[in-house]
Parts: structure tokens; sequence; C-alpha cells
């Protein structure tokens, strides 16, 4: 199979629209943050201090895709460069790097979305328990 300049190309927008996807992930998570820390300031209650921690971890896998995630981009250019150098092999390697990346930028991301459930039910745990 031949690699040209314009299959690593073919992952930009795919890349940057995860990176943006990440990156309000993360906004929200910081609001959200900021808004439990106040209220567990005000009244310490185990629910909200269960939900910050789940929170921390869950801060830690948005940075971790974030990286991969970049560092996928930063791979499709890179190929593209050695490409353009007429490095071939080098070309595919990088390349092939740079989809591992994406892989596990997507692999994190799944992660996240089951701790964010985890989070759910921890809040919905709550309500069910005034209702008992």
């Amino acid at each position: 199979m031949e690699l040209t300049l314009t299959t690593p190309a073919l992952l930009f927008p795919a890349i940057s629209l995860l990176l943006l996807a990440y990156t309000n992930r993360f906004l929200t998570l910081a609001n959200l943050i900021r808004e439990l820390h106040r209220s567990y300031k005000s009244n310490p209650e185990e629910i909200i201090f269960a939900q910050i921690l789940n929170l921390r971890y869950r801060v830690t896998l948005i940075r971790n895709m974030q990286i991969f995630g970049v560092g996928s981009f930063f791979g499709c250019v890179l190929s593209m460069f050695v490409l353009f150098a007429g490095y071939q092999t080098v070309g595919y390697y990088i390349f092939g790097a740079s989809l591992l990346a994406l892989m596990v930028s997507l692999a994190l991301s799944l992660r996240e979305v089951q701790v964010s459930v985890d989070a759910l039910n921890v809040r919905l745990s709550d309500i069910e328990t005034h209702q008992k």
C-alpha cells in the first residue's frame, strides 16, 4: 500500500473535532468542580466528596485523552513532512504510531464516559436514598 501526503491529512478534521469535544468536556468539568467545591465548603457531605473524587479522575482521563489526541495530530503532521522528504518507510511508521495514539485517545474517551455514568449513578443513588 502506498501512503501519500493526503492520507494523514484526512485525519485532520476528525482529530480537530475530537480535541474540541475533549476541551468542552474539560471546561464543563472545571465548572462543575468549582460548583461542587463551593457546596462542599459550605456543607461537607460524603456524596459531594465522592463526586469530587470522581471528577478528579475524569479530569485526569481528559488530560490524557488530549495528550494522545495532540500526539496523534502531531504524528500526522510529522508523517506528512517525512513523506514529503521522501522517506516512505519512516512515514509509514510515524503514521502508524499516530493511529495508535488516536486509538488510545478514543479508548480513554470511552473510559471517561463510563466514569461519567458512574458519577450520575452516585448522584441518583442519593435521590433514591431520600425516597426510601
